[in-house]
């Protein structure tokens, strides 16, 4: 099968035939064989109700419906474990992202051997309360991941099969998958400018909160791929840093100390003496520190990360 079309979803009854019908005409009119895999993510609309309908009409339609509202990350990760295309291509199913791409992606991922390739839209039809926290967010993201993509959380992206087989998509990750790609080796990724359409149904399904968390997610990714195998590395340096700074602490004690005894001054107690509590403090969080790192070496090499879905109905 030459292409999979994973389509994550939440309350889009209204776009999905249209959506569909576009697709399948893109399809035919390039002579592809493929797949249409609607993973609706607990939509209470009457999205599973249109995807069955599609189904029996057309047999290139998948369908996998999630008992609750799980979020986009773990529809495309479920999505991607389901899958046979060799090329993969993502895209939101509000029919602002346009199927008419899809030829060119895939020669990108066929032809010029790209991994993987991100849209960028290069003129959206947002508003200016979204596109100017995007183009903040993707500077920092340019910054801290080292990818030169414009556009992170473009949903349009394409994908040779062994990336998405490789990585895993969870929690809110899906923003990071160009990164996520990169940090399990798959390091040749380019980008495309595709087209974006005003939402022609229904409303945004996300708010503002998704780029704070963004930021908090990409620092875990920063963290993980630098620190995520040895943790002792992170926490035992900045650990030994805190105790570096409370044992000079404890020798400008001691040694004051040990210098008014000899002279026989008298000294202030060593409680009164700043470098007491920064010396304790320091120590503490110093010894707090080495024990995360133990702890995380520990979780480390004794966990097995597993991913657990209810899915109430599957069509294949």
């Amino acid at each position: 099968m030459d292409i999979s079309i994973v389509i994550p979803l939440f309350n889009e009854a209204e776009s999905l035939s249209e959506l569909y019908e576009w697709i399948d005409r893109v399809m035919q009119e390039n002579g592809f064989s493929f797949e249409v895999i609607f993973i609706d993510d607990g939509s209470t609309d009457d999205s599973w109700k249109v995807i069955t309908e599609l189904h029996q009409q057309h047999p290139a339609i998948k369908g996998i419906r999630f008992g609750r509202n799980y979020g986009k990350s773990p529809a495309l990760q479920y999505g991607f474990q389901k899958l046979e295309g060799k090329v993969v291509i993502t895209m939101d199913a509000d029919l602002q992202d346009s199927p008419d791409e899809i030829p060119e992606l895939y020669r990108m991922i066929t032809e010029e051997g790209f991994q993987l390739v991100s849209g960028w839209k290069k003129k959206r039809h947002d508003p200016l309360s979204k596109t100017l926290p995007t183009k903040l967010f993707n500077a920092t993201a340019r910054l801290f991941s080292g990818i030169k993509l414009h556009d992170f959380n473009c949903g349009l992206k394409a994908y040779n099969r062994q990336v998405v087989k490789n990585i895993e998509v969870y929690n809110d990750m899906h923003r990071w998958i160009p990164y996520l790609a990169k940090n399990a080796g798959f390091t040749k990724i380019g980008e495309k400018t595709v087209t974006h359409y005003s939402r022609k149904y229904g409303s945004s399904k996300f708010g503002l909160d998704r780029f704070f968390n963004g930021y908090l997610d990409l620092f875990t990714l920063w963290f993980l791929s630098k620190f995520g195998k040895k943790p002792m590395h992170f926490f035992g340096l900045i650990g030994s840093l805190m105790f570096f700074i409370g044992l000079i602490a404890v020798l400008i004690v001691a040694g004051t100390k040990l210098y008014c005894i000899i002279n026989g001054l008298r000294g202030t107690l060593i409680t009164d003496t700043p470098y007491f509590y920064v010396a304790l403090v320091s120590m503490v969080i110093g010894t707090q520190l080495f024990l995360a790192g133990f702890m995380g070496e520990l979780i480390t090499r004794n966990s097995a990360d597993r991913n657990r879905y209810i899915v109430s109905e599957e069509i294949n």
